[in-house]
């Protein structure tokens, strides 16, 4: 039982790394669900309650990232929340170009929701930029998080 637990375990972290990037998968949270489902299917023989809340608590630091990198991102580069929000449709419309797609995708919503917004060419291409820089920060910052809680379980188990 416990080989079968750690394969669906490792699935759902190699589900959840991939979430990271990917908007339609929920990241970490399947990292965590990992985590659980193994927890559940041995027993909670090598996880304690400890191990439990302070993965939790990195799974809630994971979205305050998220959001901070996002939002310091653009605003630092003078982009408003409607940039924002053309950030966040650019990743979903992003995901139909593929790798390269979830990465531009935010750039060009940013940009182009500025742009709709009555903002100059130059503004908006540089609200587009500071989204990118924190989209990309954040995104890197979650994988270091996300790594360390699986390397974290392994360590424990």
């Amino acid at each position: 039982m416990a080989t079968v637990a750690l394969v669906l375990t490792v699935l759902l972290f190699l589900l959840g790394l991939a979430g990271i990037v990917l908007p339609i998968l929920p990241g970490v949270i399947l990292i965590y669900a990992g985590m659980l489902l193994y927890g559940i299917m041995t027993g909670f023989a090598a996880l304690d309650t400890n191990f439990y809340l302070l993965q939790g608590m990195a799974l809630l630091l994971t979205f305050f990232i998220d959001y901070l990198a996002a939002s310091t991102g653009t605003r630092r580069y003078g982009g408003s929340r409607r940039a924002a929000w053309g950030a966040a449709a650019g990743v979903l419309f992003g995901l139909f170009l593929g790798p390269f797609g979830i990465i531009i995708g935010p750039f060009l919503g940013a940009i182009l929701a500025e742009l709709t917004g009555g903002k100059q060419l130059e503004q908006a291409v540089r609200a587009g930029v500071g989204t990118l820089i924190g989209f990309v920060g954040g995104t890197a910052l979650k994988f270091v998080i996300a790594a360390l809680m699986i390397i974290w379980f392994f360590i424990s188990i």
